[in-house]
């Protein structure tokens, strides 16, 4: 890889912590590892990662927390590290402004794949692709929606007149949704789409990222089709 790509990684257990460092280490990233929550926060503020891993649970600031105080500040891609898949706090870290979550124990294979698609979304070194596809070539000119615009070559949205302040992974989503409007897209396309799955994934991203998008550019504008997806209304 051209330029390294540092992540932060947040895990209190001393074990999965030094074990996944050098996983992702051996692969060409640059690791910085902290044990809790607080120094993960300083960490975040000195180094300015391009990615950062948080385990949800970890002490002094829980994972969730750390991921509003990282939003509020940045849009640098967030992955929330979970030890059940059927928890509460995947959806809580999804929420709070995380980009994708993993479920432990994971595979650090697995996890180089999740960093490396998530990277790819966002144009980072070591990911790569980004604005290469066909689907960004169609995106062209302002787009209107009643009182929404979307200027997809400047990568604005407004609202009203009023700018619209979205993640990467929030923009990539309206860019599907308005380059078809009226077309009913389903979860797994839009996994596929947005978050690079060539693997079946976890709905609970789209409809917690769909729900999200709503409350920035009104509740009304992304209709939901039972049983099939979402469509933006025209």
């Amino acid at each position: 890889m051209a330029e390294q790509t540092h992540v932060l990684f947040v895990e209190d257990d001393d074990v999965i912590r030094e074990a996944t460092q050098l996983a992702l280490e051996r692969v060409g990233f640059v690791v910085t590892a902290m044990p809790d929550g607080l120094s993960g926060l300083e960490a975040f503020r000195t180094d300015r990662p391009d990615i950062a891993l948080l385990d949800v649970m970890v002490p002094g600031l829980d994972g969730v927390s750390l991921c509003r105080r990282i939003r509020d500040e940045s849009t640098v891609p967030v992955i929330m590290l979970s030890a059940r898949a059927d928890s509460i706090d995947v959806v809580l870290g999804l929420e709070a402004g995380a980009d994708d979550y993993v479920t432990k124990p994971f595979d650090g294979a697995v996890l180089v794949a999740r960093i490396r698609a998530v990277l790819r979304r966002f144009g980072h070194a070591g990911g790569g692709d980004r604005g290469d596809s066909d689907d960004d070539a169609d995106h062209g000119g302002v787009l209107t929606f009643g009182e929404l615009e979307v200027d997809t070559e400047g990568m604005e949205v407004r609202r009203a007149g009023q700018p619209v302040a979205l993640t990467p992974t929030e923009m990539r989503l309206l860019l599907e949704f308005s380059s078809a409007p009226g077309t009913v897209l389903s979860r797994d396309k839009l996994l596929e789409r947005v978050w690079d799955y060539g693997w079946g994934g976890d709905t609970r991203v789209v409809d917690v990222h769909v729900q999200r998008l709503r409350t920035k550019i009104g509740q009304d504008r992304i209709e939901t089709v039972r049983g099939f997806g979402y469509k933006l209304k025209a």
